[in-house]
């Protein structure tokens, strides 16, 4: 049998915000294995879905950097050896200059900048990822990195007519959708851009929570289940944060829309994290 450390325990109660004993346990039914000891959990009801879990503990900020004309930007993780170093002026400094070299060419080598600064500023720097959005026809791609630059968002919005895309109701529209995008992690823009396995998951998960009672009874709830993972992580039915989640994201792109006599459409977002595993 797996041995299990207090250290996984409390990784895994961190993940899952389930109780000591219950992370033990999940740990040593999945033999030290921390995804599928949230599988476990999970199934019991004993812990929250954790579609982000998997963590390393890195320092580092999240930079972007967004081209005059707002058609093009790039979204930048950058890390460190040290929270001293992450707050570092000249630090900063050296991300958002890899940002601006990248945004202006995806294939810019940056490695003789990295080195320089590492001489610099006498610890090991390492630009984690980076990934580049162009606005593919009608539209505008935008940016927003929350207070610490632990987070950090990148979206490219479409409409139909360059005239919308210059109305202020339009920018206002954008800069909207990158804050509820930071505040609520969506793992996709619509439901049907989930990958199936994903579905799939989450209805078994839901029907295991329910399990002994009628088939027509389980379904129905599964529904529900799957109606409220729906609303968590795809952002089109996600609750739009500036309004308490009086109304629906899609419900606010729709209204705007109307307003603006035009279609908008969020076609493409990501999402850095200082510290999150990428696959």
């Amino acid at each position: 049998m797996a041995e299990i450390t207090a250290a996984q325990v409390a990784k895994l109660r961190e993940i899952t915000n389930a109780g000591m004993m219950d992370c033990k346990r999940a740990l040593l039914e999945a033999q030290g294995d921390m995804e599928k000891a949230v599988e476990i959990l999970r199934k019991k009801g004993a812990a929250t879905a954790a579609h982000k879990a998997a963590r390393e503990a890195r320092e580092g900020v999240i930079v972007a950097h967004v081209l005059p004309g707002a058609r093009a930007g790039v979204l930048v993780e950058v890390n460190c050896e040290t929270d001293f170093v992450a707050r570092n002026e000249m630090f900063r400094n050296f991300a958002q200059e890899v940002a601006a070299r990248l945004a202006a060419d995806p294939n810019a080598d940056v490695e003789s900048l990295r080195q320089d600064a590492v001489s610099r500023i006498r610890e090991n720097l390492r630009i984690a990822r980076h990934a580049r959005l162009e606005v593919q026809g009608c539209g505008m791609v935008a940016a927003y990195i929350h207070t610490g630059a632990q987070i950090g968002v990148l979206v490219e919005v479409g409409a139909g007519r360059e005239e919308t895309v210059a109305s202020e109701g339009f920018k206002q529209l954008v800069r909207d959708i990158t804050l509820q995008i930071a505040a609520s992690s969506p793992l996709a823009i619509s439901r049907d851009q989930l990958p199936e396995a994903v579905v799939a998951k989450e209805r078994e998960i839901a029907a295991e929570q329910v399990k002994g009672k009628p088939p027509a009874v389980i379904q129905k709830i599964v529904d529900g289940k799957l109606e409220k993972f729906y609303q968590t992580v795809c952002l089109l039915d996600q609750g739009y944060v500036k309004q308490n989640s009086e109304i629906s994201v899609r419900e606010y792109i729709e209204r705007v829309s109307r307003e603006l006599n035009d279609t908008i459409q969020v076609r493409r977002f990501l999402r850095f994290q200082v510290g999150e595993t990428t696959s």
